[in-house]
């Protein structure tokens, strides 16, 4: 398990030791990232379709990943309300910066679940068994997992400048720890040990890495549980950030998780202004940075 843990955080802490200065090949880095999330989320979805008793474990499938979605909704609410409350973010006016494609952002969520189906659909019908694709997603993992690492150094942020902003900070540290006594509550619902609940409560929002990490770890049934809660705390985010952030914006930006230092970041700025942007890349930043330390951590032992 040990083992497991550390093919997680070398590859992430490697990459985050290197600075890249040469923009075209950060370009290609970005381009390869892409590439390599849709490619293992394929796998996860063959390994999903040729696993035994698929149709049977849909149901449960769908009842966990329910059960994950609305308790994590819910603490992760609860937690942000009291950050809200305890340190209120106040937003200057903000100027209208022209309509939002809703339905671009919309498209964009659905693409890795279009990658999982086709996967799902080909492990199913199409191809012969494939006993490697467990060992070339491990692999596919710890290079995606480098060049993880070399985006988050080289956002162009320090680590100390992003744990300055109080907000953000805060923020994050609120939706991390909501999200584990979610977890701890759903351990007795789960029929799991307490750490690989706290496993599949550490995604943040983070589906192109919690699917594949946990879907390594505990099989491709749990690995589609943990994609699929990521995805629709995405979908979720899209249309909650809009209603509340210019009441509470800390829930707003927090129920964002990782995403909100890019996937939910234009919907954040259109909705609440420029004010909101370093909060919600630092928030992010640190959820992205510190998801797969616990989700590691967590299935090591």
């Amino acid at each position: 398990m040990l083992t497991g843990a550390l093919l997680i955080l070398v590859p992430l802490f490697l990459g985050f030791a290197i600075p890249l200065h040469h923009r075209a090949l950060m370009t290609a880095m970005h381009h390869s990232v892409e590439g390599l999330v849709y490619f293992i989320l394929a796998l996860l979805g063959i390994g999903l379709g040729q696993m035994e008793g698929l149709w049977g474990q849909l149901g449960a499938m769908a009842s966990q990943v329910a059960m994950l979605v609305v308790a994590l909704f819910v603490f992760n609410m609860l937690g942000l309300w009291l950050w809200h409350r305890w340190q209120p973010m106040t937003l200057a006016p903000s100027v209208a910066s022209g309509p939002l494609r809703y339905q671009r952002l919309f498209l964009s969520a659905v693409k890795p679940l279009s990658a999982v189906v086709a996967g799902l659909l080909a492990g199913y019908f199409v191809l012969p068994p494939l006993p490697q694709v467990e060992a070339v997603a491990t692999w596919a993992l710890m290079v995606l997992l480098l060049l993880i690492g070399l985006q988050l150094r080289n956002v162009g942020l320090s680590l100390r400048r992003l744990l300055v902003n109080r907000q953000g900070l805060g923020i994050a540290v609120s939706l991390a720890l909501s999200s584990m006594l979610a977890g701890l509550m759903l351990v007795p619902l789960l029929a799991l040990p307490w750490h690989d609940t706290l496993a599949l409560a550490s995604g943040f929002g983070w589906y192109s890495l919690s699917g594949i990490v946990v879907g390594d770890a505990l099989g491709p049934a749990w690995g589609g549980v943990a994609f699929l809660n990521d995805v629709l705390r995405e979908i979720i985010a899209l249309a909650l950030i809009p209603m509340v952030i210019n009441q509470r914006p800390a829930m707003a930006i927090g129920y964002g998780g990782a995403t909100a230092m890019d996937f939910t970041l234009p919907i954040i700025r259109s909705s609440g202004g420029l004010d909101c942007v370093p909060v919600a890349i630092a928030s992010g930043f640190i959820l992205s940075f510190i998801s797969p330390v616990l989700m590691g951590l967590f299935l090591a032992l």
